[in-house]
């Protein structure tokens, strides 16, 4: 291709532009709702608020295959763990929308029940307030979280990645290596402890008199 041809068809960019602009395009969500903000969010998936526009139209029905958790409703200590394991099994980068006052801060009331917002759990990205909030409201906190995800570094974030795939590793070998040390002790005092039973039966048998 001669120089004059490619003008006007090749540009440069930087390899964080390129993947944040395929990544804050094609946000997929997964609700996890359990009241009444879950109900307003079915507002937003009508072609009047067309989601599509934003390229969230595609809700996910598996953590797996999301990288944004919408947490809409009260959230109880029973339930805690369920969203954390959800949250877990999401491939990173994910992002999570806490949705309404209940998601936020645990509701109007402080119930002994009741976690006073999910940010206890797991992180969050983007707070959304209301009881419950309108569908231009959940719009606004989509355009929030496109934009962070267009301020952020994919090399950073692969580098942290590492660095915390290598620190699991050197736990898992220093938990191993301790492991195996007490092993190696316990079959020690097992050997030993057996041995020492045998000449005790030995000596029971046979016993020797001293200085002989």
């Amino acid at each position: 291709m001669t120089p004059e041809a490619r003008e006007g068809n090749i540009f440069t960019s930087s390899l964080d532009f390129l993947v944040n602009w395929g990544r804050k395009n094609s946000l997929w969500p997964f609700p996890y709702g359990t009241a009444c903000c879950a109900i307003e969010f079915m507002s937003t998936e009508t072609a009047r608020y067309d989601l599509s526009r934003i390229g969230s139209e595609y809700v996910r029905f598996t953590p797996r295959q999301s990288d944004v958790l919408l947490v809409a409703g009260t959230i109880t200590y029973k339930q805690a763990p369920i969203l954390k394991r959800i949250y877990e099994q999401m491939a990173e980068p994910r992002w999570v929308i806490a949705m309404g006052a209940c998601a936020c801060s645990g509701g109007f009331y402080d119930c002994y029940c009741t976690v006073p917002g999910i940010d206890h759990i797991i992180p969050v990205d983007v707070y959304i307030g209301g009881c419950p909030p309108r569908p231009e409201s959940f719009f606004d906190a989509m355009f929030d979280l496109q934009k962070k995800v267009e301020d952020e570094s994919y090399m950073k974030q692969r580098a942290e990645r590492l660095k915390d795939q290598i620190e699991d590793i050197k736990r898992k070998s220093k938990e191993c290596r301790e492991d195996l040390i007490l092993r190696k002790n316990e079959a020690c005092e097992m050997v030993s402890n057996t041995v020492r039973s045998k000449v005790n039966d030995v000596l029971d048998v046979f016993p020797f008199k001293k200085g002989r």
